[in-house]
């Protein structure tokens, strides 16, 4: 649960500086090159917006597809640390039980099965390294996955409206609730990304 909650924090934090930083950039040169600024010229609100990114991220089916995909990945990893540790301690076990019970007819005997539980440890090792390591993978892709395809929508989004700047709720103390976006936002992604996942 750790790794998904580094995974959306991190998000958050990436979001927030780039939905800030293209939201500008496309307002400059669009004032540039002579557009109008609609939100300013329709209402008597400043021309710029913010987003809830913690919403966006909860309600965004892409973001949500990732989450449910880590959730099995973490969970498969969990399974196979289980499975590993019931085998070890079973044989673990057994071989308690020989010396117990004089098993054990030799040394060379004994050696045999603590490199056989040694092996063991190791292949768990291994396995586990590998799965943590792919899921860091995935988690990697996933999120930047996510960030692109918000930052691309709102670059999208913000060519026909003109703002100065989209901002991020949580970078600020206060602001004008008639400024949220973030509905706006999150149908958008929704409709884009359930038109291409039919």
């Amino acid at each position: 649960m750790k790794k998904i909650n580094s995974f959306i924090v991190a998000s958050l934090a990436i979001l927030s500086l780039m939905a800030t930083a293209c939201a500008t950039d496309n307002a400059k040169k669009e004032t540039a090159a002579g557009k109008p600024k609609t939100a300013k010229a329709e209402t008597n609100l400043p021309n710029y917006r913010y987003v809830d990114l913690d919403s966006i991220l909860s309600k965004y089916n892409l973001a949500k597809d990732y989450n449910e995909e880590m959730l099995r990945m973490q969970t498969n990893m969990e399974s196979a640390a289980k499975r590993h540790e019931n085998k070890i301690q079973n044989f673990a076990s057994t071989m308690q039980n020989k010396m117990q019970n004089n098993g054990y007819l030799s040394e060379a005997s004994y050696r045999q099965d603590e490199q056989t539980i040694n092996n063991m440890q190791s292949e768990a090792q291994r396995n586990l390294a590998t799965l943590q390591n792919n899921f860091q993978t995935a988690a990697a892709q996933a999120q930047m996955a996510v960030i692109d395809s918000i930052t691309t929508f709102i670059k999208d989004y913000n060519k026909t409206r003109g703002y100065d700047a989209i901002f991020q709720k949580a970078s600020t103390l206060y602001i004008n609730p008639d400024l949220d976006i973030t509905d706006e936002i999150v149908e958008g992604l929704n409709a884009r990304y359930n038109k291409v996942k039919k």
